[in-house]
């Protein structure tokens, strides 16, 4: 799927994926998508959790090119 904003974790450890993602996802449009590529195990209950606390939809998990998870989050407000 085709994200309006990539934001590389690799390599970062909980809960940094998640800060950064609720740093960053202002800088998208409503209704865009940002991408968090992440191998921190972590994310895959982090970021649907941020989702539902932060009212965000939450789309699901993709591997990115390299095989690393990649978490994708539509902004909804």
């Amino acid at each position: 799927m085709n994200a309006d904003l990539e934001l590389d974790c690799r390599g970062m450890l909980c809960p940094r994926p998640v800060i950064e993602l609720g740093r960053r996802i202002g800088e998208v449009e409503v209704g865009r998508i940002v991408a968090v590529a992440t191998e921190d195990a972590g994310a895959a209950y982090d970021v649907p959790a941020w989702c539902r606390m932060r009212e965000q939809e939450y789309l699901g998990v993709e591997p990115a090119a390299d095989g690393v998870p990649r978490y994708l989050v539509r902004r909804l407000g």
